[in-house]
């Protein structure tokens, strides 16, 4: 297996395992990412119109090859890539593990790990921890391993556009179609494409929140539904997961989050309605007892910032506005803040984000010429 296609399948197999469409990909009529259980399956699905050139299709037990008549790649692999509980390796390059989000508080994590939510017991646990995390700051240890991905994001709150047949699909062993080894049953290989996405939307409109699909067949909707919808946080909560990984890489461990039971600014904890609350498009901020970052999310590009800058961010984050900022220090709301706040200050910091291309607050101008 050449460096290219391990690249390739890397970044099929984590699209597959979180629903979030490939990097670099460019939609199309066909899936991007299918999954097999059994290659009993793969002949019927390579006939049918739901592969084509931009899709990869991994089965297990088969030789790599380039499908002439789809234009489909296929690539073997050994193990199993659906069990809650198992191994996997493709080319003898990638090595994968599969476990239940119960068990992976007590498990070691030896590479790339897929951690699913088997069942109501591990939704539950999810929730507590996105809970604990969101009251106390404290994040699940296994949870922002850079080595773990959590399956079935739009399933847990998260935003995914794209999610769906489009994106992936999974083959079991008996034919049975689904975006997920937990997923309701979306059709059989060898079905089209317009019915996959026909069945997927219909059982996804049925569902309040949307995203019951990719494990509707593993947990309960009365459970999941009520849970997701009392926590409207849930997608920043993954966003924020995401970024934790990320610094973990650059070796930056156990920052503080804004928002998630820490404002670097300690007045701005009784704010009410605060904009970075629940969107998990806004910029997150974070801090270790030396340094302060922003995380610019979607975009993969962090700023290192100094501790006045980093508080007047976190407040423009929190209040939403240049205008909002000048009138609660005018009020000394936030005798805490390491050093003055004023227009000049304000406009400073809104102008570094501009010019790296950034909009810290949405819809807010820059007052004036930065300083």
């Amino acid at each position: 297996m050449n460096e290219e296609l391990i690249t390739q399948v890397g970044r099929h197999l984590r699209s597959w395992v979180t629903g979030r469409p490939p990097t670099g990909d460019t939609p199309g009529p066909e899936t991007a990412t299918v999954v097999l259980e059994d290659a009993a399956s793969l002949e019927a699905l390579l006939g049918s119109d739901v592969v084509g050139p931009r899709t990869l299709v991994l089965a297990p037990s088969v030789q790599d090859r380039q499908d002439s008549g789809s234009g489909a790649t296929v690539v073997g692999y050994e193990g199993s890539l659906s069990g809650a509980e198992g191994d996997a390796s493709i080319g003898d390059v990638l090595f994968v593990q599969s476990q239940d989000y119960g068990v992976s508080p007590y498990m070691s994590l030896l590479g790339t790990t897929l951690v699913r939510v088997a069942g109501d017991t591990d939704l539950e646990m999810f929730l507590a921890d996105a809970d604990a995390a969101r009251t106390e700051g404290r994040f699940a240890p296994f949870a922002v391993s850079p080595a773990v991905q959590i399956a079935d994001l739009s399933a847990l709150g998260a935003r995914v556009p794209g999610d769906g047949p489009g994106t992936r699909l999974y083959v079991d062993r008996d034919g049975g179609v689904s975006v997920s080894p937990q997923g309701l049953r979306l059709g059989t290989a060898g079905d089209s494409a317009v019915d996959l996405h026909s069945a997927w939307q219909r059982l996804d409109a049925a569902s309040d929140p949307g995203g019951a699909v990719p494990l509707g067949a593993a947990v309960s909707e009365e459970v999941r539904g009520p849970a997701v919808r009392r926590r409207p946080w849930l997608a920043r909560y993954l966003a924020a997961l995401d970024l934790l990984r990320d610094l973990q890489t650059r070796g930056i461990t156990e920052p503080r989050v804004s928002g998630f039971g820490h404002r670097l600014v300690p007045g701005l904890g009784d704010v009410d309605g605060a904009l970075d609350a629940s969107d998990p498009e806004a910029p997150f901020l974070c801090w270790t007892s030396e340094k302060a970052y922003v995380r610019v999310a979607g975009a993969d590009r962090t700023f290192q910032l100094g501790r006045r800058a980093a508080e007047i961010t976190e407040m423009l984050l929190v209040l939403g506005s240049p205008e909002a900022v000048l009138e609660r220090v005018e009020r000394n709301a936030d005798s805490s803040v390491s050093g003055p706040v004023d227009r000049s200050a304000v406009e400073w910091v809104l102008a570094f984000f501009a010019d790296k291309g950034v909009s810290l607050v949405p819809g807010a101008p820059v007052l004036g010429t930065a300083v």
